[in-house]
């Protein structure tokens, strides 16, 4: 009988026998995964993004219009692979990020914290916020990597990397080690946000899935489905974070490791906001939601099959 209701556990009762050490290998795999698909809308969402960043100084044409156009602007100017720029870094990011954020929201998990009113999302703020830390110095490359490109396109500060070796060489060289943290203070909020609605959402409308029995309970597609509801809310919270952020990373500094654009979050969000307009802080909304509306699908969906391949693994050896 115990064996019986072992095989029969799907979904949240699997996940709860994954151990905290195999959901950072499943969480860092599965968002390693969703990266590679996802990377080159990464590179778009980067230069809508920084685009009217100098432009308002009257620095730069505005070489990027709209998601398709920016597209076979970024192919035109950088070949059909420089849309998979900074695709080693992203994949170290996620790696990074994600292993311990799923580490971390596990160990919640298995401490009954998710269990309380409210516990899934201050487990996966939380947990998003150690991520981002830890993940920074990498999302930094990531981000000053997609953003160079021939001078005719360019938006933004180029820093004129040539390998992610070379960036960190070149950035603990000129900033030390606190350098490789800059931009964290908007990362943070970032990821915090992204992860509290990303893990929250997915957790509730995947068992309001299974509730209305729409799916078979043992099914891909009722992740899937999970997937899709979670990724809207998190394009949503997110996307006003992801363009501070994205400023934040790729402004130039000083001797001193400070910013020359701006001072932090909030003086990036309100100097956003009064030169460019509050719009302005939902920019690249489309590739953003293309971007993170399919890499929370995929992620999620990645993740939850793992855990369920781990999770019998683990029945089937006891």
């Amino acid at each position: 009988m115990h064996l019986a209701r072992a095989q029969k556990a799907t979904g949240a009762e699997a996940v709860e026998t994954v151990p905290p050490a195999v959901d950072l290998v499943l969480g860092a795999s599965a968002c390693c995964l969703a990266c590679v698909f996802t990377n080159p809308l990464e590179v778009v969402k980067t230069r809508l993004q920084l685009q009217g960043e100098l432009q308002a100084r009257g620095t730069y044409p505005q070489p990027y219009r709209g998601f398709m156009a920016s597209v076979a602007a970024v192919a035109r100017a950088d070949g059909l692979w420089g849309l998979q720029k900074g695709l080693a870094a992203g994949l170290l990011y996620q790696g990074l990020m994600n292993g311990v954020r799923f580490y971390c929201y596990s160990l919640a998990c298995q401490a009954g914290l998710t269990q309380q009113p409210g516990g899934t999302v201050v487990a996966g703020a939380v947990a998003g916020a150690l991520g981002a830390f830890v993940g920074s110095p990498a999302y930094l490359i990531k981000t000053q990597l997609q953003a160079q490109t021939v001078a005719a396109m360019a938006v933004g500060h180029q820093h004129n990397h040539q390998t992610v070796l070379g960036a960190l060489e070149t950035i603990w060289r000129q900033q030390g080690l606190l350098g490789l943290w800059q931009g964290v203070g908007g990362a943070v909020p970032r990821v915090m946000v992204g992860s509290a609605a990303q893990l929250a959402t997915f957790t509730s409308a995947k068992a309001w899935v299974q509730k209305q029995q729409w799916l078979p309970e043992d099914s891909w597609l009722v992740a899937l489905a999970g997937g899709m509801i979670s990724s809207i809310a998190v394009v949503v919270a997110m996307t006003p974070f992801d363009v501070v952020s994205t400023r934040l990373y790729n402004q130039p500094v000083d001797r001193a490791g400070r910013g020359q654009l701006y001072g932090g979050l909030t003086d990036c969000m309100v100097k956003i906001w009064r030169q460019e307009g509050p719009l302005a802080l939902y920019k690249g909304l489309a590739p953003a939601y293309l971007r993170l509306g399919p890499h929370t699908i995929l992620s999620m969906l990645f993740w939850d099959e793992l855990r369920k391949l781990a999770g019998r693994a683990q029945h089937q050896g006891t």
